[in-house]
């Protein structure tokens, strides 16, 4: 059969070249062409033609440009102009122009706040040279009286200048999504006040060219007075409203459900959820990760341990849901001696890394006293000391960390720095070991450690609004969120209750009987 087979195939091969030899050249050439590895009835092969290249060239000329990588050397040359880029390019540009964007949106309301600064400041003096200047000649003499409202303008353009300084040349802590609409009231205040004095500068004074040069300072002092007024609303609206508590606040983070309560006063929802970031970032324990694949990998092996079975298999299929159900109710105690297992062996890494510290900081101890018996020259510096004993702990270290999951919190360079720290301040190895032993907040960490460098605000209600009882809103980043609820601050009512001194005396009677 085997012979037959073969013999057959040959027989078909040979009729289908007989066949095609009764073609003519340009199928010959078709047929030259294909190679034995693209063979197979499911590939095809094509041939693009340069545009500088004839199509009718000659089999001879196109079997010598033909290659045998074909596949990997062949170029199509397309009419794409020279002004096109790539689409890494185009998310590069994307990046670029929302970099910029953000560099304006940050440093405009710093620009808007000099602005109006230098024109608060400046339309005082400006009020005060412009007749001096234009006719000084009819200008009356200034008094004693006058030359001292110039003191005091002096002094409170001063206070005025720090005033500004203080409340809107201050850098932003934060890029918030709406304008602050205290801020922005304030600053629109201010620009009418300036403008009002402006007008009524131009057409009582300028025009009518008055000579009264002390009440021209005086109308100066009373301009400052006011901007001084609206400076004094700003603080207040600003600084002093947000200071009284009046609403509790509650932050509960998605993936551990870490939970804190925080008190905070008067703010609208987006000033709201600045302080709240501050907040977490100063108490929230850091973020990681890799706690939270011990409970997935629980729970993929128990969806693992589920399967579906034929009911109309009998007695096999009940014995096997059975044996499904037994495996489902011992799963809290798998998780039970899981977590003693977890817990004995962090307790055992633990005190090893405690010991090894504590005969490296010794070893340190040891050695400086030998080093002040010893020569200058032979004294070891802090920092080379920490590098010398750091091998002999770093072992323990590393698989503490690792068993704790927070290997990826710090890395090799800062518990070097640390350690350094610690011993030219002369810190027990206890001080030492309080940085790794228990997850400290997440400032304390560098900030690549953060993972959360933008942060998205969900809310039904406009975040410029004030915050109220019942209100809720999200705050987003990449790997988790920040849930908060606000509930206001009940009303306390406290009453006093009198207590007479003279009920607290009583009199004690003893017996003539007793021993005492």
């Amino acid at each position: 059969m085997d012979t037959e087979s073969t013999h057959s195939g040959y027989s078909y091969h040979s009729s289908r070249s007989g066949r095609s030899n009764r073609h003519g050249d340009r199928n010959r050439e078709r047929h030259k062409a294909s190679s034995s590895k693209d063979s197979s009835r499911s590939e095809r092969s094509v041939v693009i033609n340069p545009p500088d290249t004839p199509s009718q060239d000659s089999p001879s000329k196109r079997g010598e440009m033909r290659d045998d990588n074909w596949g990997e050397t062949t170029t199509a040359v397309t009419g794409t102009s020279e002004l096109s880029i790539s689409q890494e390019e185009v998310v590069g540009l994307g990046k670029g122009i929302q970099d910029r964007t953000q560099g304006f949106r940050r440093y405009l309301p710093l620009a808007v706040g000099s602005c109006v600064g230098l024109l608060v400041l400046a339309t005082p003096l400006v009020f005060l040279l412009l007749p001096a200047v234009m006719w000084p000649d009819r200008l009356e003499a200034c008094g004693a009286a006058c030359e001292g409202l110039f003191l005091s303008i002096s002094f409170k353009l001063l206070i005025l200048l720090v005033v500004v300084w203080a409340l809107f040349l201050r850098p932003a802590r934060a890029g918030l999504p709406r304008v602050c609409v205290y801020r922005a009231f304030l600053t629109t205040l201010t620009l009418l006040l300036t403008m009002s004095y402006w007008l009524f500068y131009g057409v009582r004074i300028l025009d009518a060219q008055d000579e009264d040069y002390h009440g021209i300072v005086q109308f100066a002092v009373s301009l400052v007075d006011s901007q001084l007024f609206v400076h004094y609303l700003a603080v207040v609206l600003l600084e002093l409203r947000q200071l009284q508590p009046c609403y509790s606040v509650c932050v509960i983070r998605s993936t551990d459900g870490e939970t804190r309560h925080y008190n905070i006063g008067q703010l609208s929802i987006q000033r709201a959820a600045l302080s709240i970031l501050e907040y977490y970032y100063r108490d929230f324990p850091l973020h990681n990760p890799a706690l939270l694949s011990a409970s997935k990998h629980r729970a993929a092996k128990h969806l693992a341990g589920l399967k579906v079975y034929n009911p109309g298999n009998g007695n096999q299929s009940r014995a096997m849901v059975t044996a499904a159900a037994k495996r489902k109710d011992s799963a809290h105690n798998e998780l039970y001696y899981e977590e003693a297992d977890y817990e004995r062996r962090v307790r055992k890494r633990r005190a090893r890394l405690v010991v090894a510290v504590e005969e490296a900081f010794t070893h340190v101890r040891r050695m400086k006293k030998e080093d002040e018996r010893a020569a200058p020259s032979d004294i070891m510096d802090v920092r080379e000391a920490a590098l010398a004993i750091f091998p002999s702990m770093a072992r323990a270290l590393q698989k503490y960390l690792r068993t704790t999951r927070r290997q990826h919190c710090h890395s090799m360079e800062s518990i070097q720095k640390h350690l350094a720290f610690c011993l030219i301040n002369n810190m027990s190895p206890k001080a030492f070991l309080e940085a790794y032993l228990a997850p400290g907040p997440t400032i304390q960490y560098g900030p690549e450690r953060w993972m959360a460098d933008q942060w998205t605000l969900v809310s039904e209600a406009s975040v410029t609004s004030g915050i109220k009882e019942g209100t809720e809103f999200l705050l987003k980043c990449l790997d988790f969120s920040l849930a908060v609820t606000i509930k206001s601050i009940p009303y306390i009512r406290l009453t006093e209750e009198y207590i007479d001194p003279k009920s607290h005396k009583f009199i004690l009677l003893l017996q003539s009987e007793t021993s005492v």
